[in-house]
């Protein structure tokens, strides 16, 4: 029997609620190389939800690209996790780094995001995607994993975490433990995800039938951006608080090679019509020492719980469960926030409670 400390989640214990524009494009990611007047840009933007999946590894594809121009001094346009780790690619390559950016962390969108390795969220359309994108996509989802591995157990605020979903239905129950039946992501390389441990009736604390677990990379922004601008000064980095409204900005630049990462702002910059936002909004409870795994989902039955999720950090226990396509305003729903925090509490509330004295998860 898997014993865990339920969430103390009640209003009384909520600290914030955020908003972050997800830079979301139907065709997927943008890793490319082009010549503007005498310079070349190196595009690195539009992960939807998965920038602090895949920014190490786009940003590998984007530091190869840029390895081909003659120089070796780098603007880097935008310093989320993108950026950030874009800059870090091109550094291990010999590039003299600038990061231009308009905001800083703790006040970027990458500061506001849920933050598991997710590297296939709201990514790609159905029927848009080509071989050689899957390809890229594969190089950089592997890439992306690797490093963040390597980050885990370093104070950089990357760590493992067990995952719990929870199920009612099996179109094919087996007798204790067995793989999910939901289906695989095909774009994921198969080694990169552990298949999910169904736990059944008996075997787990939630309110329903079945609990998938699998473990999940967990990423705590706060930390980890911190830890990467850091990083990127300690290599000889530089960042400077600037805003490029137009391509005639980027000609004042100095250096000749120019690496954009400026998610949703590509689209104004340099006119790439087909970004789109999705609106994320995330409600903090204060933090809880004794929670260290997270949930997707919520009660079952209950219309609170549908989509929601959550995640413990250090600085605040996330829970979510927002995705509006085309919403630019960055202004907290609160019918969204009513609907996650109950949706939550209800489904702490019905959790089993560990036994007095034992472990808190086996």
């Amino acid at each position: 029997m898997v014993e865990l400390v339920p969430v103390n989640a009640s209003w009384g214990r909520v600290l914030r609620t955020t908003v972050g524009l997800r830079p979301h494009r139907p065709g997927g990611f943008v890793v490319r190389a082009e010549k503007l007047d005498a310079r070349t840009v190196v595009h690195d933007y539009g992960h939807g939800g998965a920038g602090h999946s895949l920014g190490w590894g786009t940003g590998a594809l984007a530091a190869d690209l840029a390895v081909a121009h003659d120089g070796r001094h780098a603007a880097v346009l935008g310093c989320g996790t993108v950026g950030l780790t874009a800059a870090r690619q091109l550094q291990r390559r010999g590039f003299d780094v600038t990061i231009y950016t308009e905001a800083m962390p703790p006040h970027t969108t990458s500061n506001k995001a849920w933050a598991g390795y997710t590297p296939s969220s709201g990514l790609i359309a159905v029927g848009r995607r080509n071989p050689a994108w899957d390809a890229q996509f594969r190089e950089a989802a592997e890439i992306g994993y690797r490093e963040l591995q390597r980050m885990a157990g370093t104070n950089r605020g990357v760590s493992w975490v067990d995952s719990y979903g929870m199920l009612n239905d099996l179109r094919e129950p087996r007798e204790g433990r067995g793989e999910s039946t939901r289906p695989r992501d095909p774009l994921m390389p198969a080694h990169l995800l552990t298949p999910p441990e169904m736990l059944g009736p008996g075997e787990h604390p939630f309110p329903s039938t079945y609990a998938a677990r699998a473990p999940m990379l967990r990423i705590e922004p706060s930390r980890y951006l911190d830890g990467l601008t850091r990083d990127v000064i300690a290599f000889g980095g530089r960042i400077t608080l600037r805003k490029f409204e137009t391509l005639r900005d980027l000609m004042t630049l100095d250096e000749s090679l120019i690496v954009n990462c400026t998610a949703l702002g590509s689209r104004e910059l340099f006119g790439d019509t087909e970004l789109v936002p999705l609106k994320g909004q995330l409600t903090h409870l204060a933090p809880q020492a004794d929670v260290n795994y997270s949930t997707m989902g919520g009660l079952p039955g209950s219309q609170n719980g549908l989509g929601i999720h959550m995640m413990p950090r250090s600085d605040g226990i996330a829970l979510g469960g927002t995705s509006e396509r085309g919403i630019w305003d960055t202004t907290p729903d609160e019918d969204a926030r009513q609907r996650i925090v109950t949706g939550h509490i209800e489904l702490f509330n019905a959790m089993a409670r560990p036994r007095t004295g034992s472990a808190a998860a086996v």
